[in-house]
């Protein structure tokens, strides 16, 4: 799947007309992310992070399409309980995500445009975090993939701000708990993006 939505991609980009306006940003925001894990092993809350980084968008010929992608520096966190206190897990990941993107203009100064697309992350940090003094462990994927759903406005032809949720396709990693045998409980980590980007 991975493989299939990387040469879709490339294969749009070579397809591109010359006509296709480029501009060339950066890009930066807030994640609230949200940890399942497969069984109620531990629980878990929202937490914030962040994510910063360079970003491209094409405007097609065809009125209104269009497509952006972006390389983003990502942190994440999300805090877990075992009912008897919490802890924290970090995630820091690059994440690639590219958004088929349609807008509809509000004047000269606005548009309002709703995008979708796939995202590929792959994992910076360390992969294992222990949890309450080695009882359990939580170790995340060295890559993942995710799909985005999301809608923003761009003003004054420069601004854009957007708001979309990621979701996980497959887990975002494993929690192992030791008493149980070691046995590993899947996790997936859904997240609520709030982005602001400049082009320039």
């Amino acid at each position: 799947m991975k493989k299939f939505f990387g040469i879709l991609f490339a294969a749009a980009l070579m397809a591109m007309p010359a006509s296709a306006q480029v501009k060339f940003g950066i890009k930066g925001g807030l994640d609230i992310s949200k940890l399942s894990i497969s069984e109620d092993v531990v629980s878990s809350s929202n937490r914030c992070g962040f994510f910063v980084g360079p970003t491209v968008k094409f405007s097609l010929p065809i009125v209104g399409l269009g497509v952006d992608g972006s390389v983003l520096y990502e942190q994440k966190s999300s805090k877990v309980s075992n009912g008897v206190s919490e802890e924290t897990i970090k995630q820091q990941q690059l994440a690639i995500p590219i958004n088929v993107r349609y807008g509809v203009g509000l004047g000269d100064m606005a548009n309002i445009f709703l995008f979708t697309g796939p995202q590929f992350a792959f994992n910076l940090g360390d992969k294992t975090t222990s949890l309450w003094s080695n009882v359990s462990q939580w170790t995340a994927k060295s890559s993942n993939f995710s799909w985005n759903v999301g809608l923003g406005v761009t003003v004054i032809s420069h601004i854009q701000v957007t708001a979309n949720y990621n979701i996980a396709c497959g887990k975002t990693g494993e929690a192992t708990v030791l008493n149980t045998a070691g046995k590993a409980f899947t996790g997936k980590s859904n997240t609520w993006q709030i982005g602001l980007a400049y082009f320039f």
